[in-house]
């Protein structure tokens, strides 16, 4: 099935350095540069319209685990390796944020979001040692390059002064409550105007 593979220039250097990517055939799956902080439309295989532009820009993140350097600063993370992305239909002014992986919300991240944007939003965690706590891992939510769902300094905090369309959580773990209907943090996120992303969601911009 032939597609369009875009990504920063960061992370097709890391494709282009372990032959294993290679099972993604160039040859009905051409690559493509994103330009960051630039507005772009995506193309097909073929080269042809979807209907659909983009724009990338950079956000606080983290390397990926099998890509970490112990010994470097922030494991070898560097700008590219974490992107957030408006996507919009042309002609329309709508956006969808995709944001699954994102580590903290500056304020020039809230300067991008409009009243009539919906933003999807890394809610990996519910609390920042949950993992630990269910016995599963012994990673916090901080140290694998995420933000908390939850307290003063989590996603609903941080964007509670923020206008917009619609908020929901995306890319969440399994040990997150939220996922229990009659939880308590299922009933927070509702009270503070949040929802969950589901497999065969559909949104229409």
């Amino acid at each position: 099935q032939p597609f369009a593979l875009y990504a920063t220039r960061r992370v097709h250097s890391v494709l282009d350095a372990n032959a294993i990517f290679n099972v993604v055939n160039r040859e009905h799956v051409p690559r493509r540069p994103v330009q960051l902080n630039e507005s772009m439309p995506i193309l097909d295989a073929a080269g042809e319209p979807t209907g659909i532009c983009i724009e990338t820009f950079t956000v606080p993140g983290k390397v990926a685990l099998w890509l970490e350097d112990p010994n470097a600063e922030r494991f070898g993370s560097v700008a590219e390796d974490t992107i957030g992305v408006a996507i919009r239909a042309e002609g329309s002014e709508a956006r969808l944020f995709y944001l699954p992986g994102c580590a903290d919300v500056p304020d020039s991240l809230k300067a991008r979001f409009k009243p009539t944007d919906t933003v999807l939003f890394d809610g990996t965690t519910y609390t920042e040692h949950e993992m630990a706590e269910a016995g599963v891992g012994q990673k916090s939510a901080s140290r694998m390059g995420h933000l908390v769902m939850s307290g003063p300094q989590g996603t609903i905090a941080r964007l509670a002064d923020v206008p917009l369309a619609r908020r929901l959580f995306i890319h969440i773990n399994n040990t997150n409550p939220v996922w229990l209907p009659d939880s308590e943090a299922r009933r927070e996120i509702a009270r503070q105007g949040w929802d969950l992303a589901f497999d065969g969601m559909e949104l229409t911009l």
